[in-house]
């Protein structure tokens, strides 16, 4: 790999993680509620990205899906709302195995038959989930991971759309990203129609920079690395996530960690790897 291609990839890592890590920090003390949250981050992404995207020679109008914003925002919403109960550790993990089970179980539905090494992780994985969500004394808050779980089940859905998307990746994502505006704006209403909005300074800034630099910067860096790696060390690569998220958790939000994160992360991670090496 190019060093540009090392440094794009690597920072485009960081900004994954850090979604998770700015909207905990913005929603365990309680300075933004989730769904200002959900919408003040896509549209900031949005704003990010169709600067980044609708300047290029090959941007188009038509670009996007409302499909697959509405899988976008069954990803974002469900994701806010689930930091409410979750550490981004566990979070995190519970978010990527989601979204790989998806990906490969719906690719199974329609008809593929994986070679047995895809199998074995995939049994790895989803026993490392259920093992870090067994009821018990260090067990993840059970409302919080039906959250994060929905939340994997749509950026999977968006994943698996985006698969069949013929135009710029770029420009796609930026056009899904303002139609999810409006899907945004009907959480805000609904939140202060049945309950209080609630946001300070600093929510705000942590929602914005989740959405400009985290999501906004994240994907058109990753997408920009995407161009030197192949698929498969690309989605080898994604596995650095949770475990960024999981370090940055220790380090910056001073989150515990316990036996049963260590070994269930350990579990979904090689499940996950094999997995993905059985699928190339």
């Amino acid at each position: 790999m190019s060093a540009r291609t090392i440094l794009f990839t690597l920072a485009a890592l960081i900004g994954f993680a850090a979604n998770s890590l700015l909207c905990r920090m913005a929603l365990a003390d309680r300075h933004i509620d989730a769904a200002s949250f959900t919408g003040v981050r896509l549209a900031s992404g949005a704003v990010v990205l169709a600067l980044l995207a609708w300047s290029r020679p090959r941007a188009d109008a038509r670009a996007g899906s409302w499909s697959s914003a509405a899988a976008l925002v069954l990803y974002a919403a469900p994701f806010s709302f689930a930091y409410l109960r979750l550490g981004a550790g566990v979070g995190a993990l519970v978010l990527f195995a989601t979204v790989q089970a998806t990906m490969i179980g719906w690719g199974i539905v329609r008809g593929e038959r994986p070679r047995a090494l895809v199998w074995v992780g995939l049994v790895l994985a989803l026993a490392g989930l259920v093992a870090l969500t067994l009821p018990g004394v260090t067990a993840p808050d059970p409302l919080g991971t039906v959250a994060m779980i929905v939340a994997g089940v749509g950026w999977g859905a968006y994943s698996l759309r985006g698969r069949t998307a013929v135009g710029d990746p770029l420009v796609e994502t930026a056009a899904n990203f303002v139609r999810s505006v409006p899907f945004a704006i009907a959480i805000v209403l609904a939140q202060a129609v049945f309950a209080q909005l609630q946001t300070d300074a600093r929510g705000l800034a942590l929602a914005i920079a989740s959405g400009a630099i985290a999501s906004g910067l994240g994907y058109s860096l990753w997408y920009a690395a995407l161009r030197g790696l192949t698929a498969t060390r690309a989605a080898v690569l994604q596995l650095v996530v949770p475990v960024l998220t999981a370090a940055g958790a220790v380090g910056l939000l001073g989150e515990a960690v316990d036996g049963r994160l260590v070994v269930a992360g350990a579990v979904i991670l090689v499940g996950v790897g094999l997995a993905i090496r059985g699928r190339s």
